[in-house]
């Protein structure tokens, strides 16, 4: 009789369930340019329907996976579509996904270096491309994350320790009207109340005013506080600006704050040579947050942190118990010692895993690429008539809106919003809009790899027949 506790399935058990579920998998994405950009995402009743307590006995996978692949997956945002110019993109390449895979399979421990250290050594790799990548210094230290809200938390607690020790409540955090809303909600987490965190106007790019910024610190020690922490940012969600960071790294050094940059989105540009004078100064930074699963192509849940003082990153979590092993020192990156996580997955496996298969140069081409296609598409939009840019592309995200001869503000935004609605509702391409100047703002950001100028002729095509319906007569 078998054992019901038994959870073991047969070697060829077990290649049958994951034949079947890579079968699905490849053809969803063999087919993905021809699945609707933005699924049916009115769905309420279908997330009620779905509601169970938890079932008694199992069910064959079969079911399971046309359920998933067939209802539940087309209702969402295909974010893995070429034509996704939305908020964001994220890329997705396959070698991630295989990654994801074989660290779940063989399920080894990371979050210790002498539980796995060649694995360990492995993400320390991946780190270390990323430090030269990015010209950082040898000092550096880093760690991955679940994405960049993380890695932005991780780099204020790191800055809190380093420049605050008890007068947690003097700190004063510096960002920008435009900076990312996780790191003002990571400064509350790491007890930086928001009376104490200082918002900075932005200039006509949307860029921080850096007068502003350093009379704001001057004020607030002049008046007993503590500033400890300015974040800027290489690319900001609402309209791509970068910040200007040679000036903001050098207010920080002169003032004594710590200079964290927040690069979720454009960081990863800093990988091609030419592109370099567009993120000047971004090396000079304490610290810097980056999520590969945006500008390296890889799937959801890998975001990345580094620090320049790598001791800065380790003191900050270096705790231990007398159950743990001893600290490998220097020589060995030991991941538990800079970051909150003890229990982890092998979270660097999908970068190293991608960049041993592609080679940097393939990657650099593939960044270079996008960010052409969205100067390309910028250029063919702003020509277009009642459109007016207020973004231009500083990396590979523009925004505009629609005005027209008599127009009112009002009437601009509301028409800026049906133009977002009636070119995602054809299916070929998805946009997103945002608040941003005092206006609504329309954007395209080009990021997908699987993102090439037929899209982009569609992307400039949808717009120019939608402005024109909704701005004639």
């Amino acid at each position: 009789m078998q054992d019901p506790g038994n959870l073991e399935f047969s070697a060829d058990e077990m290649r049958a369930m994951g034949d079947a579920v890579l079968r699905r998998v490849v053809d969803h994405l063999a087919t993905i340019e021809s699945q609707p950009v933005r699924g049916d995402t009115d769905a309420a009743g279908l997330c009620r329907a779905l509601r169970e307590p938890a079932p008694e006995h199992g069910t064959a996978l079969e079911p399971l996976l046309d359920a998933l692949f067939d209802e539940w997956i087309p209702r969402s945002f295909n974010t893995a579509s070429p034509g996704y110019l939305a908020y964001i993109p994220s890329g997705g390449v396959y070698p991630g996904a295989l990654a994801e895979l074989i660290g779940a399979g063989v399920n080894r421990y990371t979050g210790v270096w002498l539980t796995a250290p060649a694995l360990v050594q492995l993400e320390a790799n991946a780190l270390d491309w990323l430090r030269d990548w990015m010209q950082f210094p040898p000092t550096t230290r880093g760690l991955f994350t679940t994405g960049g809200s993380t890695a932005n938390f991780t780099a204020i607690v790191c800055a809190r320790e380093r420049k605050l020790g008890t007068r947690l409540r003097d700190g004063t955090l510096y960002l920008s009207s435009e900076t990312h809303h996780s790191v003002a909600k990571s400064a509350r987490l790491a007890g930086i109340l928001p009376d104490r965190v200082r918002t900075i106007p932005v200039d006509a790019q949307f860029r921080m005013q850096v007068d502003r910024l350093e009379a704001a610190i001057e004020a607030d020690r002049a008046a007993g506080l503590v500033p400890f922490m300015v974040v800027a940012s290489a690319g900001t969600t609402n309209t791509g600006a970068v910040d200007p960071l040679p000036q903001i790294t050098a207010v920080a050094q002169r003032q004594g704050l710590w200079c964290h940059v927040d690069g979720a989105y454009g960081a990863s540009f800093h990988l091609c040579p030419e592109l370099r004078p567009l993120l000047a100064g971004l090396p000079h930074a304490d610290s810097l947050t980056l999520d590969p699963h945006k500008g390296l192509f890889l799937p959801y849940g890998t975001g990345a942190l580094l620090v320049a003082d790598g001791e800065a990153l380790r003191a900050a979590h270096s705790l231990t118990a007398s159950y743990m092993p001893e600290s490998q020192g220097e020589e060995f990156y030991d991941p538990h010692q800079y970051g909150p996580d003890l229990s982890r997955n092998f979270r660097g496996l999908p970068l190293w895993l991608t960049v041993k298969l592609y080679g940097a140069a393939r990657l650099r081409a593939a960044l270079a690429g996008k960010r052409a296609l969205a100067l390309d598409a910028a250029r063919r939009v702003a020509a277009l008539p009642n459109v007016v840019m207020d973004a231009p592309p500083q990396l590979s995200l523009f925004a505009f809106h629609l005005e027209w001869p008599g127009s009112t503000r009002a009437g601009q935004d509301a028409a800026t919003r049906a133009l977002l609605e009636q070119v995602t509702r054809r299916g070929k391409v998805m946009l997103t809009g945002c608040h941003a100047g005092g206006r609504f703002l329309a954007r395209v950001c080009v990021l997908s790899f699987r993102t090439h100028r037929t899209h982009i002729d569609t992307c400039v095509e949808h717009i120019a027949e939608a402005a024109e319906a909704l701005t004639a007569g």
